[in-house]
């Protein structure tokens, strides 16, 4: 198996599939890697050399104490680029992985990147505050946690519906299940902190690179209203594509589009 390795020393499991431009996918929570498979075959034989990696404490990747937040997942994506050499790169990220590329590229730039793509991403900011009463409320997060920390892996089981909009066959529903369980308890604990309270407002505003917001009309895990129409308003000249009756995992339900859509705007670059 390929890793990298983080600044703290931790050992990051990446797939690494294809010649060409790299395109670099990061996963939503409580997933790993594998959950891109579909795209990086896709993108690998449209002549992309395509990337994906376990965020730390899932999956492959090292199960560590430390660094469950969004500047440590930044970071490990950093090491990632630069242990790669990758130049150009175009970031896709579904969901927390949405928030960690949005992170990475306002904590270390965008010299190396070429685009982002973020679909049913957590930015711009999930709980509800005095300065983004469209979020959620802190006790919808609370229920999350309780639920991981009680039996996770029924609430993993449960989650599907809601992820999928209740349209996930009953293997995905077990392929689903398969990847939570890989996490590490402390990683999925403090993964729900990241990548709900981080106010990645700031962040936004860094973009300059082209992007690419995706989101379905009906997510029932990150609400269109708090998060995309919100974050492409903050990124100047960015584009929106809503899905309607689209849920949370589109890569999945709406996969035919969700590729050719991607495809288009990694041709148009």
């Amino acid at each position: 198996m390929s890793f990298i390795t983080a600044k703290d020393g931790a050992k990051i499991f990446y797939k690494d599939w294809g010649q060409g431009r790299p395109v670099v996918l990061s996963h939503g929570w409580p997933l790993n890697a594998d959950a891109w498979d579909e795209q990086l075959h896709f993108l690998a034989s449209q002549g992309f050399r395509a990337i994906a990696h376990d965020r730390r404490g899932h999956g492959r990747s090292d199960q560590t104490w430390e660094g469950h937040h969004m500047d440590g997942y930044a970071d490990d994506l950093a090491a990632l680029v630069e242990q790669l050499q990758l130049q150009q790169a175009v970031h896709v990220g579904h969901s927390t992985g949405g928030g960690e590329v949005v992170r990475y590229l306002g904590r270390h730039g965008t010299g190396k990147a070429a685009g982002a793509v973020l679909v049913g991403a957590v930015p711009p900011l999930m709980l509800k505050t005095e300065s983004n009463p469209e979020g959620l409320p802190l006790e919808a997060f609370d229920s999350i946690r309780q639920g991981v920390s009680r039996d996770r892996s029924q609430f993993y089981k449960d989650l599907t519906t809601p992820f999928f909009g209740g349209k996930a066959s009953a293997g995905q529903v077990e392929q689903f299940w398969l990847m939570s369980m890989q996490v590490g308890l402390k990683a999925a604990l403090d993964c729900i902190k990241a990548f709900s309270e981080t106010d990645f407002r700031p962040d936004l505003q860094r973009l300059d690179v082209p992007t690419l917001f995706i989101h379905g009309d009906a997510d029932q895990i990150v609400p269109i209203g708090a998060a995309a129409l919100n974050a492409h308003k903050l990124v100047p000249d960015s584009q929106l594509k809503v899905y309607a009756g689209g849920d949370h995992a589109l890569a999945v339900t709406h996969r035919d589009r969700f590729h050719a859509d991607l495809l288009e705007f990694l041709k148009g670059l």
